[in-house]
């Protein structure tokens, strides 16, 4: 089933059918632990609806935290040793290290939706997206939805020097989730794909796909070290990397619109400010 936020309050949609879902907020149903039961006991006592509203989208977020890993595809580790100047021999032992790279990426208040609008920093001048498949974890560290990232970089910040990352990574709308969030029980599946467009002008100026089964990390041990002596009373996103890298020449510019695809999921658009 997937969960969307609309303008009209919180949709569910299960088997081509959509179910408005009175009186819950996104945080409480994050924190509850029978959010299966209790969204299909919903969905039994409630007709479906015939407006949707699933057009008018918000990013599907409450008050959660987003954090991000990092280098857990080769093409990131790759990609991330060619953008250093001195450190990278770091990415190519984190990469192979049992620790994963995790780091805060935004709170929710900065996080773009579908449609919304992504920003580049003024002082980079070499800005790319990531496309990331993104975990929703509950207070007790389970996973239980799946939905779609762009994680905003400045590699040429990043690349400058490591200790950099906060600043190529974290500002005013460096985030952007949607259209869903994708819930289900079991893991979605190694098979996944994951595809990004970016058009300028119209045109595509840059298209590239990866799947999971490319992915190093496991994600239970992602989401286990991240919740290791730190808590989250309302779950978090956490955001499992990228497998998609732009040529070096390539940056982002004003009024480029990213499209990041994920099998089940749907498709984030998002158009640069």
């Amino acid at each position: 089933m997937k969960l969307y936020s609309t303008v009209a309050g919180l949709r569910v949609e299960d088997q081509g059918r959509c179910y408005s879902v009175k009186g819950r907020t996104f945080d409480s149903l994050v924190c509850d632990v029978s959010l299966f039961g209790t969204l299909e006991d919903m969905m039994k006592r409630e007709a479906p609806l015939h407006d949707t509203c699933l057009n008018s989208l918000f990013a599907p977020i409450g008050e959660q935290d987003v954090w991000a890993a990092g280098v857990t595809y080769y093409r990131s580790r790759d990609a991330r040793m060619e953008e250093s100047k001195g450190g990278s021999t770091f990415y190519d032992r984190v990469y192979s290290a049992e620790r994963p790279e995790l780091f805060f990426k935004s709170m929710a208040r900065h996080v773009a939706g579908p449609g919304g609008l992504v920003k580049v920093r003024r002082d980079a001048n070499w800005s790319v997206p990531e496309p990331e498949l993104a975990l929703l974890v509950n207070p007790k560290a389970e996973i239980i939805g799946y939905t779609i990232a762009n994680d905003m970089s400045s590699r040429d910040i990043e690349g400058e020097n490591p200790l950099y990352l906060p600043q190529a990574k974290v500002y005013d709308q460096s985030c952007s989730l949607g259209p869903c969030i994708l819930l289900q029980k079991e893991p979605i599946a190694q098979t996944t794909r994951i595809q990004m467009d970016i058009l300028r002008s119209g045109e595509v100026c840059f298209t590239g796909t990866t799947s999971l089964s490319e992915l190093k990390r496991d994600f239970q041990t992602l989401v286990e070290y991240l919740f290791r002596d730190h808590t989250f009373p309302y779950g978090c996103f956490l955001l499992t990397g990228t497998g998609i890298v732009p040529p070096d020449e390539f940056s982002l510019l004003a009024r480029d619109e990213i499209c990041i695809s994920i099998d089940g999921i749907g498709t984030l658009t998002n158009t640069v400010a």
